[in-house]
């Protein structure tokens, strides 16, 4: 079935249950820009890029009262290119989230492909949120492998349960079978977070752990972080231990490796100034290290509409130059190609 036939059937058919139901929401993000990437192998490169600062999507998302305090859930998300009206994911009809779920007065179980508890808890540390040039997946790993379908930001065939709040704090654990004939663990996922928000301070603590379909490894990412609201400014830190993990854009392995988020975010005039340092070391003999200096700027047009631009810049420093991974500058989307990148764009969300 094609693609955009699929899409007009949802699109009618959630029509007529959100008439019957007034459960239904449909949903998206426009973002589209210029990014210049700078210091590539293969020399400069100037984009239209699609999915700069947030990538964009059309989601469908409902609930249906089932009593007693529960009801039913679930959530429909595609990844959209408006710079040529492609699907991101690699194609995947849905490929941003698919699930299923209950929520209770206990809490809520959800059942399909749903991001980790390391990216959750990263992008909420991250003054960037995981985007524009200065996002901290340039560096930081975000809790899974290539081999999981999702760069590690997401996991497919996740069942997840996520507890009511209780107070200032909330939690939440994942497992994912790995499917794979005659040996339970390989492919198998485990995660889970634990998050405090109480104003002016936000910690989070995430862990995940990915076992490669040969049974044979495991890819660990264990992160801590934490935001404080001065008023004038909220200062941002974060820390993570990853164990034959993946950088989030680049794919570049990490058997041993430390990670480091230091950011601030200032309101200025109606928008908000957003600046980061990330310092990336390697444990191992390679000593594969980085660091990424970035500088941001959002400017809010309406409730819905905004304008950004951000540079980022990152210095490689491995010992042996010749046979290092070579990080780069990327955004939500783009993995980027060279080591600076300076974008500009605007952004609608619907």
């Amino acid at each position: 079935m094609k693609k955009p036939f699929l899409v007009a059937m949802l699109l009618a058919a959630f029509s007529v249950s959100a008439a019957a139901q007034n459960s239904v929401t449909i949903y998206g993000l426009a973002d589209a820009g210029i990014d210049i990437q700078r210091g590539g192998a293969a020399g400069g490169v100037t984009k239209l890029s699609s999915g700069i600062q947030n990538g964009s999507r059309l989601g469908f998302r409902g609930t249906e009262d089932l009593g007693g305090g529960n009801a039913a859930l679930f959530v429909l998300e595609m990844g959209i290119s408006i710079d040529n009206g492609g699907a991101n994911q690699n194609g995947l009809a849905f490929g941003r989230q698919s699930f299923v779920g209950l929520r209770t007065t206990a809490g809520t179980i959800t059942a399909g492909r749903q991001y980790t508890a390391v990216n959750n808890s990263l992008c909420d540390i991250d003054p960037f949120g995981c985007g524009l040039a200065g996002t901290a997946g340039n560096l930081f790993s975000v809790g899974g492998t290539p081999t999981n379908l999702g760069n590690g930001s997401r996991t497919n065939n996740a069942i997840k349960y996520a507890t009511p709040a209780m107070g200032a704090f909330s939690g939440e654990l994942t497992y994912a079978p790995g499917e794979v004939a005659g040996d339970q663990r390989a492919g198998r996922t485990v995660g889970g977070s634990l998050s405090y928000a109480a104003d002016p301070f936000t910690l989070r603590f995430a862990h995940n752990a990915v076992v490669n379909p040969a049974g044979t490894s495991t890819a660990k990412v264990t992160f801590i972080g934490g935001k404080y609201n001065a008023g004038f400014a909220t200062f941002a830190l974060g820390y993570a231990v990853n164990k034959n993990a993946f950088s989030a854009n680049t794919n570049i392995a990490n058997p041993d490796s430390r990670d480091y988020i230091l950011g601030v975010s200032v309101p200025a005039g109606p928008g908000l100034l957003m600046a980061s340092y990330i310092r990336k070391r390697d444990r191992t003999a390679a000593a594969n290290n980085a660091s990424q200096a970035a500088l941001g700027y959002s400017y809010p047009l309406s409730k819905r509409t905004n304008l950004y631009t951000s540079y980022a810049r990152i210095s490689n420093t491995a010992r042996n130059t010749v046979a290092a991974s070579f990080y780069t500058v990327g955004n939500a989307i783009d993995g980027g190609t060279g080591n600076s990148a300076f974008n500009v764009g605007l952004r609608h969300t619907f």
